[in-house]
């Protein structure tokens, strides 16, 4: 393996055969459709509620896609969680010439359960093509991500074979939507197996169907649980009801709290900044969130950067009686849980001794109130002049035929700290399939399949320039 080499992408670089790369993958492209299909039909869900079997079949079909593909040394492979076996992994590997690099790809084969069957127009787990998009769970978060792997590669084989150099390990994990709670485990016992010059990690999105990104930033996570306590037990309200405040309206007063009036987070030395490399349109944004008319956006600063670099705070979780059960009582306690999204640049552990901080600087009426701290993650930044970000950006131009967007994320993918901190020599791409109208995990969740191809071609050049510049 190679000390992540710098490619030169310039017009006078190696001729990596760019033409006959397309014209393969735009050949392949039917197969590649049918067989993305044929995942879909495998409901793999790696929750304890639903059958595992599935997720072993699925495993299974991945890595018989991937010996289709050529590369001989496959393997499915697995870790216990405090002696639970953890979910499937499939691992393959072909080795890299002498002085190319090594490129990791990832993706995950697991799903989200498909929710309520009627707020889907087909079936889940039959994929169906509809104006040009195709539509089922899984079709682009990540199913896709592993089809846009296995086309590249089929189509480098098909073009260069020996030539490329460049090697190629495929790690498509099996129970990322479960929240990857073998993840950490798996990279440390599989370390040197894993290890790699670059790491493609195909689980993001493009900024706009024809548009494509390569995902620069991505916001870390803490979360946990507030609640808070008035009474030893329910009282009637009544007899009691004046002098003393229920429980959800002081859960609510503090809440509120979370927030100045402009919207922003108003919790003290949280890291924020308003230095988002491109701007979100409002209406655009308004239209992919589904944002009901007359309602005012929240925070201060462009929308991208509000999305991207600066703190985001949700409730997204109550414990007070329903509406159903409730009666004319003082409700005692009231419980919430939070999520905190977190700029880059900001350490999870300094974020949640914050919140901790204002939570009890801020309890209101002297109510009782107890913090329990969540899960933590750390933000992730890409260093967008370094060679392979480079070559990516390249290889995404030359495929769209389109400048691409240098994008942040809102959302966290925790695993990528792992990455950082075992691969620390390793150059890390986040790249995906998706786009604003995919609706990952909710009902019609779909992929734009001009865009599914145009990934593929860009992974395919982005491999070919690495292992011949290399060479």
């Amino acid at each position: 393996m190679t000390s992540n080499p710098t490619p030169d992408v310039t017009p006078s670089s190696p001729d990596i055969h760019e033409d006959a790369l397309r014209s393969s993958v735009a050949g392949d492209f039917p197969r590649t459709v049918e067989q993305l299909k044929s995942l879909v039909s495998i409901p793999g869900i790696a929750w304890d509620s639903f059958d595992p079997e599935h997720l072993n079949r699925s495993a299974a079909a991945v890595a018989d896609l991937i010996r289709e593909a050529g590369i001989e040394d496959v393997q499915i492979l697995r870790v216990d969680n405090n002696g639970t076996p953890g979910g499937p992994a499939v691992v393959a590997r072909r080795p890299a010439r002498a002085g190319a690099p090594t490129v990791l790809l990832y993706a995950h084969h697991d799903v989200q359960p498909p929710g309520d069957p009627d707020l889907w127009d087909s079936e889940p787990f039959t994929a169906e093509e509809r104006n040009g998009r195709l539509y089922g769970r899984g079709a682009a978060d990540d199913k896709a991500g592993i089809m846009a792997h296995i086309g590249a590669l089929r189509a480098l084989e098909d073009v260069l074979g020996e030539e490329s150099g460049v090697g190629v390990t495929l790690f498509i994990e099996g129970e990322e939507e479960a929240g990857s709670p073998t993840f950490r485990t798996f990279l440390e016992t599989y370390q040197d197996l894993l290890r790699a010059d670059v790491i493609v990690v195909a689980d993001s999105g493009n900024w706009k169907v024809g548009v494509p990104a390569l995902t620069t930033s991505l916001r870390g996570l803490v979360d946990g649980t507030v609640e808070v306590q008035v009474l030893d037990h329910a009282v009637h309200s009544g007899m009691f009801g004046g002098p003393v405040l229920d429980a959800p309206t002081l859960l609510a007063r503090l809440i509120a709290t979370f927030h100045d009036d402009a919207g922003d987070v108003a919790i003290a030395g949280l890291v924020a900044s308003d230095d988002a490399a491109v701007d979100y349109p409002e209406a655009d944004f308004r239209a992919d969130s589904s944002l009901l008319e007359g309602v005012q956006l929240a925070g201060t600063g462009s929308i991208a950067s509000r999305l991207w670099t600066k703190p985001a705070l949700s409730i997204i979780g109550i414990d007070v009686p329903t509406v159903a059960m409730s009666s004319n009582t003082i409700q005692p306690k009231a419980r919430a849980k939070f999520s905190l999204r977190l700029a880059p640049g900001q350490s999870p552990e300094a974020a949640m001794d914050a919140i901790r901080a204002h939570v009890e600087a801020h309890a209101p009426f002297g109510a009782k109130v107890t913090f329990t701290p969540g899960e933590q993650g750390n933000a992730f930044a890409t260093d967008t002049s370094a060679s392979a970000a480079r070559t990516a950006l390249w290889a995404l131009e030359r495929a769209w035929g389109v400048e691409p967007v240098e994008s942040g994320m809102g959302g966290s993918i925790p695993f990528i700290s792992d990455l950082v901190e075992l691969f620390p020599e390793a150059q890390i791409l986040i790249t995906g399939v998706e786009d604003p109208d995919s609706r990952a995990h909710s009902a019609n969740e779909s992929l734009d399949l001009n865009d599914f191809r145009n990934a593929i071609l860009a992974e395919a050049l982005l491999l070919a320039r690495l292992g011949a510049v290399a060479g």
